[in-house]
């Protein structure tokens, strides 16, 4: 490969490296700073090819220089990231809807037709509680505090608004990062994640997405309606978290009532004080003189602003509702007694009255922007649930929840002897009938009490907060019909699912197709579900389904290429089902971080999805670090929600790129890759003797294990197979080890052994979906590192059989690399990304000390040293390297 060309430095990341120094300086002393300066210069020598060894560096420092030197390192890294996140490295360039709009005007689409896309669209991003976020909080905040006074540094201030020195201020929050501690000490509770996730959502998405659509106003040249919504499964996502009960579920809800109202609180009181307007001055309508009679607005200060008088009694309202819902007293009570409301829907009409009343008086300008405007939005985006909250639960659990009841209600003794077709005759028939098979009088066990919770917390807070509160039930290992069927009958049980003709049901039941034969089999599961007569009816009524496709466990369980050419043709297949069924397809990509997890541009992935499968709705999981870097703050939510929406429009609207002839070229060509890089994969993962022992020695999978970064589990049972290891430690444990297999094994040598190199040339050319795989393959390529991954081996027990596998590894890695770069026509890994390119031969000087670091410190751990630092060094390391690495999980 070719040599790279020389690395010019970002001066963001220069001048917050020289801050760090400086503050390392000041608060470890000179010798620290020394001593990681030194091992620092040494690494960047031998990343530089200049020589230079860093170990003899690392073994000067004792027990507590090593922990100070690995936070240094990290803080790095975190400084790193937030320069590049600043200078738009992230981000893809004209990825946004002003650039999308253009260019479907360019193609002949015409506005209106953008407008009714989005008009009947959905874009949601759904915060999950994965566990890959490695950082606490308080460093997350330190981190946004500093982005926050950089970019007050670009407009040539000297000060903050408080007075201080900009330098100075960065400076101390260097200090308060250098002084907080990273590691959490007291695993994660579920009230912890939902805490978190209810911070993004108050924080960014409240002020972020009423701006947005103003600015999509304004390039449509028309409103649309509220199609870009937040979505959650913190606090009802249950799948393999025993955490998660009823209790959980109205935490979230509950607490989320709570931020959204206290935001329309504020909101309206800005209101009050900006709508000054006179009947003296200016007219109103009938409508808001009524608004203002209601009120009851004893001031007479305000006897001739209507407008205000409105308010008041609207503020009341809210605040009423507030009490109603949250059992608590607003901080800034109402004035006037007032009931509160019942819908957002009806707090939304006497907003639009004002705002019709402003556009009648010729005040247009008053009625669609500011305060008023904002908050019409909001209101319109958030109800008073804020984000939508989706449940989820595995399959398994509720095919034992369903035989239960039906035992003990006497209606089928033993419902898990029966064949498919006898289970969906049985769940139709207890589906028409309003009889309940739950008794308050019967005992059940503890998982049958609990999921009857749950659907019954659901159905309350459907009451509590309107149907936009909880939309979703997922289901997990969905793999037949009666899979579906079962959760309509636990919903039934809450009286979330009504028989009738048509019968109705409150929450849509979803399908989440994981493994690569459940991908498969998902077209068929589809089909005969749309087939049955009350699922048409409710599909009919509601216009649209949607069907989750997993990235994860597909992935562990075929490979990179398998899994996401699986999850291609499983839109492909599922496309027609939908369109004979008369029912919109609505795809919920579940995604992680990693490439291994479905990882990477989310702008590229969504153009790639094929023709026909986007339709203008498609929701996405957001998790972890990821979380934490999309939507960290508010210019970062801008650019990348944006995105997310441009690629929609793009995905929906543009013409076909692939000539029907070269597509049908394509398909073919990508099966044989497929069927060529699952053979692989699954020999070395399922079919190496000792491959399992290996990985759980080779990798700090142990260690990674010990981190309080979740209230879940590791894995979904006790067992230490793969095939029961969560998807998250699994990618999680490579990529901490520099291989990051499951982002590439299998490639190569489907690659290698593809005889028509012209074909996978051409495909790298034209084809949107091959370049988006080719560039996250990419992108992970130049993320591994086999010379410092092959030092991992000395953890191995058995030597011979450990250098074995590795060999395979490596010979893999390198024939990937091989023909990746043949088919893109390129002489190095991400030669054509200069700005990415960069961005990690930067990392790698400052990530290969911590690799070394953490060998030698897991090797003590294993050897019985009993140090509490050396532990608290492993976590540190791990901690250092996922913040380095950034998209390891």
């Amino acid at each position: 490969m070719a040599d790279a060309p020389p690395l010019t430095q970002n001066p963001d990341i220069r001048f917050l490296g020289r801050l760090l120094g400086d503050v390392i300086r000041a608060y470890g002393g000179d010798a620290l700073f020394r001593r990681i300066e030194y091992i620092r210069s040494a690494s960047v020598d031998r990343a530089r090819g200049l020589g230079g060894d860093v170990d003899p560096g690392l073994d000067a420092l004792g027990p507590d220089d090593m922990l100070a030197f690995t936070h240094g390192f990290m803080l790095f890294s975190m400084l790193a990231n937030l320069a590049e996140d600043r200078q738009g490295v992230t981000t893809e360039p004209g990825a946004d809807v002003a650039a999308a709009v253009a260019r479907l005007d360019e193609e002949g689409v015409d506005r209106a037709a953008v407008l009714a896309l989005l008009n009947h669209g959905l874009i949601v991003p759904v915060l999950t509680a994965h566990p890959t976020e490695v950082r606490r909080k308080s460093m997350i905040d330190h981190r946004n505090r500093i982005a926050e006074l950089m970019l007050l540094r670009d407009t040539g201030a000297t000060e903050t608004p408080e007075g201080d020195l900009i330098e100075q201020a960065i400076y101390r929050q260097i200090a308060l990062l250098w002084q907080t501690r990273p590691l959490r000490r007291e695993r994660l509770y579920v009230a912890d994640e939902v805490d978190t996730a209810l911070s993004y959502l108050r924080d960014v998405f409240l002020p972020v997405l009423p701006a947005l659509y103003s600015r999509w106003e304004r390039v449509l040249g028309a409103r649309p309606r509220s199609f870009l919504r937040a979505g959650s499964w913190i606090g009802g996502d249950r799948d393999g978290n025993p955490n998660v009960v009823a209790e959980s579920l109205e935490l979230a809800t509950g607490r989320a009532a709570e931020a959204i109202l206290s935001h329309y609180l504020v909101l309206l009181h800005a209101l009050g004080g900006e709508l000054s307007i006179s009947t003296e001055l200016a007219p109103t309508t009938p409508e808001v003189e009524a608004l203002a009679e209601i009120a009851n607005d004893p001031s007479p200060a305000r006897a001739d602003e209507p407008y205000r008088r409105a308010v008041t009694g609207l503020y009341a309202r809210v605040a009423a509702t507030y009490t109603r819902l949250t059992g608590k007293t607003p901080a800034r009570p109402a004035s006037v007694a007032a009931e509160p409301y019942a819908t957002p829907r009806d707090l939304r009409h006497d907003l639009a009255t004002l705002a019709h009343a402003l556009a009648e008086a010729g005040h247009g300008a008053l009625a669609s922007g500011g305060a008023l405007g904002r908050l019409i939005r909001a209101v319109e985006t958030f109800g008073f649930h804020l984000a939508t909250l989706d449940l989820r639960q595995n399959a398994d659990v509720h095919e034992r929840v369903v035989a239960e009841l039906l035992t003990v209600a006497g209606a089928e003794p033993d419902y898990l002897a029966l064949d498919e077709a006898a289970r969906i005759t049985l769940l139709r028939r207890e589906l028409a009938t309003m009889r309940p098979l739950a008794s308050a009088f019967a005992a059940y066990g503890d998982e049958t009490v609990s999921e009857l919770a749950i659907v019954r917390a659901a159905a309350d807070a459907h009451a509590a907060y309107g149907p936009e509160v909880i939309t979703t039930y997922i289901i997990s290992k969905a793999a037949t019909v009666s899979d579906l069927l079962e959760v309509m009958i636990l919903l039934k049980e809450a009286g979330l699912y009504r028989p009738g003709d048509p019968p109705s049901c409150a929450l849509m039941v979803v399908p989440l197709f994981e493994t690569i034969e459940d991908l498969e089999r998902g077209p068929d599961v589809m089909q005969a579900y749309f087939a049955l007569p009350e699922i048409a009816a409710l599909t009919t009524a509601r216009g649209h389904q949607e069907v989750m496709v997993g990235y994860s466990d597909s992935n562990k369980d075929g490979g990179y290429l398998t899994s996401v050419w699986s999850l291609h043709q499983a839109g492909r297949a599922l496309r027609p089902v939908f369109a004979e069924a008369g029912a919109a397809m609505q795809l919920f990509h579940g995604r992680g971080g990693a490439v291994g997890r479905g990882g990477g541009s989310s702008f590229a992935a969504i153009r790639a999805q094929p023709q026909g499968t986007v339709q203008g709705r498609i929701r996405i999981t957001e998790q972890g670090e990821v979380i934490a870097a999309k939507f960290g703050t508010r210019d970062a939510a801008l650019a990348n929600l944006e995105a997310m929406t441009a690629a929609t429009l793009l995905a929906s609207m543009e013409p076909p790129e692939v000539e029907v002839g070269d597509r049908a070229r394509f398909i073919a060509a990508m099966a044989a890759l497929s069927a060529d890089a699952f053979t692989a994969y699954r020999a070395l993962v399922y079919g190496t003797e000792g491959f399992r022992t290996f990985f759980r020695q080779f990798t700090p999978i142990a260690e990674i294990a010990t981190l309080k970064i979740g209230s879940r589990p590791a894995s979904r049972t006790k067992s230490d197979r793969i095939e029961d290891l969560r998807a998250i430690p699994w990618v999680f444990s490579w990529a901490q080890a520099r291989v990051m297999l499951p982002g590439w094994y299998g490639v190569g040598h489907a690659l290698d052994a593809f005889a028509d190199k012209g074909l996978l040339r051409a495909m790298a050319e034209g084809w949107p979906f091959f370049q988006a795989t080719l560039a996250n393959l990419e992108m992970v390529l130049a993320k591994s590192d086999m010379g410092l991954a092959a030092r991992y081996l000395t953890l191995v027990e058995d030597q011979a059989a450990g250098a074995a596998i590795f060999a395979r590894i490596r010979d893999g890695w390198e024939r990937t690399c091989a023909g990746l770069l043949d088919a893109t026509g390129q002489s190095r890994l991400l030669e054509r990304s200069p700005q990415l390119e960069a961005s990690v031969r930067l990392r790698l000087p400052y990530l290969e000390p911590l690799n070394l670091l953490q060998i030698e410190l897991i090797r003590r751990h294993r050897a019985g040293e009993e140090d509490a630092r050396v532990r608290e060094g492993i976590q540190l390391s791990i901690n250092a390297i996922a913040t380095g690495l950034r998209n390891s999980g």
